[in-house]
């Protein structure tokens, strides 16, 4: 408490909003929920260590990993927790008592270093994590991909997918705790079953995209049902052992796009319409066409 009031007293006066966390499942859920411009955490935690947490939120997907971490001690700072904190990936290690003009000028260098690779990772087009098109790529490449197909009177089709545990074991908890191998994964294995002209990226933590061009409602099926049968083929890597998954699939297909009255993004949209309802839907179905999803359902 009064670590935590000491660091507010040079935050607050200086334009920092603080929010306090007094475990380190407190600091893991905040961090996911309001995804702060920087986590100052301490050495020792009434459920876990700082080091423990700085490990845990640079590896989960939800976490902006260009995120400035300090880990602080209100004691003596040893060199073992000095090498802990850094090797878990701390941008810093502060003893008490701190220095509250060095620390503030620290967090000025740290907080312009962060809105930089955030402006480098807004511009880009490509999700770190699995080299796939973030959202801003798939939305160009499916521009493009639409005036070509315009041109030729050609079909398009836009798939949504999600990953889904097969395994008994892991469907009370779907995927919790092991998203960045789930989508490391995928990542990997859809690159190699989809096509070259294929637009293919990442929705969301565990949503991935297809923009296929050429492609009609059958054809999208068909595009489902190999990328299951590739990954009946390859189990997932799941903790420690492999796990068998299925996906769930919405899509949106035109059979020429130049007689279509939608844009290729909309129909992206469909797509991912189709999947969400599909996620509560009680009959099981694997993929489900837009046209087929309830009126109401569309809201």
């Amino acid at each position: 408490e009064w670590s935590a009031r000491s660091l507010e007293s040079i935050l607050g006066p200086n334009g920092y909003a603080v929010l306090r966390a007094y475990t380190g499942k407190q600091v893991l859920d905040l961090a996911r929920s309001a995804q702060p411009d920087l986590v100052i955490v301490d050495i020792r935690l009434p459920d876990m260590s700082g080091a423990d947490v700085c490990v845990q939120l640079l590896d989960d997907v939800r976490f902006n990993a260009s995120t400035p971490i300090i880990i602080t001690t209100s004691g003596p700072a040893e060199r073992a927790q000095r090498l802990a904190a850094f090797e878990a990936g701390a941008w810093e290690f502060a003893s008490q008592p701190l220095d509250g003009e060095v620390l503030l000028l620290k967090l000025d260098a740290f907080m312009r270093s962060k809105r930089e690779a955030d402006r480098l990772r807004s511009e880009s087009l490509l999700d770190p994590v699995t080299g796939l098109y973030n959202m801003r790529g798939l939305v160009r490449r499916a521009r493009e991909i639409s005036a070509e197909a315009q041109r030729l009177h050609a079909p398009i089709a836009c798939v949504a997918f999600a990953p889904v545990a097969e395994t008994p074991e892991l469907e009370e908890r779907p995927l919790n705790g092991h998203t960045e191998q789930v989508i490391e994964y995928l990542g990997a294995l859809i690159r190699r079953s989809g096509r070259v002209s294929d637009a293919i990226g990442r929705l969301g933590p565990t949503d991935f995209a297809i923009i296929a061009p050429s492609t009609a409602g059958d054809g999208a099926v068909r595009l489902v049902q190999r990328i299951q049968q590739t990954m009946d083929a390859e189990p997932a890597p799941i903790g420690d052992s492999a796990h068998k998954l299925r996906i769930r699939a919405g899509y949106c297909a035109v059979p020429d796009f130049s007689e279509s009255t939608v844009d290729a993004v909309e129909m992206l949209l469909r797509a991912t319409t189709a999947l969400r309802y599909l996620r509560t839907d009680d009959s099981g179905a694997p993929i489900r066409a837009f046209e087929e999803v309830p009126a109401q359902s569309c809201l």
